[in-house]
């Protein structure tokens, strides 16, 4: 007989095992995620979207705008084939870029050289891994939010308070509710019963706000929708978020 609960930690992570055939649901890495994601992202050919080498439409606005400082350290979380990081060098930051998948990160470091960009790519649990300490000024997320189980919420909370810095973004990207077949609208609790997260979990403009209540809100609306010409990627099943970390008074933010 175990009792293994001792710590907040071990209660998120016996909870974890109620979704133990999704990939990636419990942290932003587990053995049986990996598998997935590799499998994904081994035939660059395919053809889905995101496998594009362009940039959010939102992230890349708010860059043009000067709505976010076109400088400092950025994190992008879940890189995948790394078109947010690379983006994000090329416009003068300092990148930090994690993924679950090796296979991914592998594509990511291909397209950073050929590019000639100088960009540090990490595999694993980014709430995790060391040297992914910050603070950032911005933190990006394109589709990896959405794929975890509602207690991580809080661990990414957690992770969010101790490396984004006073002043800095956090520019997300995530399934919309009410779009049929691209995000699953089950309750929080249902998701517990059903033991499976059905690909991603659907979120309101209101649920974003009030988990992210700690940050201010810039902006949240729908992704516009880009077409192949575009310089940008854009899906209109998508939320394009902003959010912002205060400044506390008094705090003098330094921008590198």
């Amino acid at each position: 007989m175990d009792r293994t609960v001792r710590t907040v930690e071990d209660v998120l992570t016996l909870l974890d095992g109620l979704f133990a055939s999704e990939p990636g649901a419990g942290r932003l890495a587990t053995g049986d995620g990996e598998d997935f994601w590799d499998g994904f992202y081994a035939d660059r050919s395919r053809p889905v979207p995101f496998f594009v080498a362009k940039p959010d439409e939102h992230l890349a606005g708010h860059l043009d705008r000067g709505v976010i400082p076109a400088c400092g350290r950025a994190l992008d979380l879940g890189c995948g084939p790394g078109r947010n990081a690379l983006h994000l060098a090329a416009r003068g930051f300092e990148v930090d870029a994690v993924d679950l998948s090796p296979v991914a990160v592998a594509w990511a470091g291909d397209r950073a050289r050929e590019a000639g960009l100088d960009i540090r790519f990490h595999r694993g649990d980014a709430f995790a891994l060391p040297g992914l300490d910050g603070p950032y000024d911005l933190i990006v997320d394109s589709g990896c939010f959405h794929h975890l189980a509602p207690h991580r919420r809080v661990t990414y909370l957690a992770f969010l308070d101790r490396v984004l810095a006073p002043g800095g973004h956090l520019a997300l990207t995530s399934f919309a509710a009410g779009e049929q077949g691209m995000g699953c609208e089950l309750t929080d609790e249902e998701l517990y019963r059903a033991g499976a997260l059905g690909g991603g979990l659907a979120y309101t403009p209101e649920a974003l706000r009030w988990i992210f209540s700690d940050l201010s809100e810039v902006e949240v609306r729908r992704m516009r929708e880009e077409d192949s010409g575009s310089p940008h990627f854009g899906r209109g099943f998508l939320w394009a978020a902003l959010f912002r970390r205060e400044t506390p008074a008094g705090t003098r933010v330094t921008r590198w």
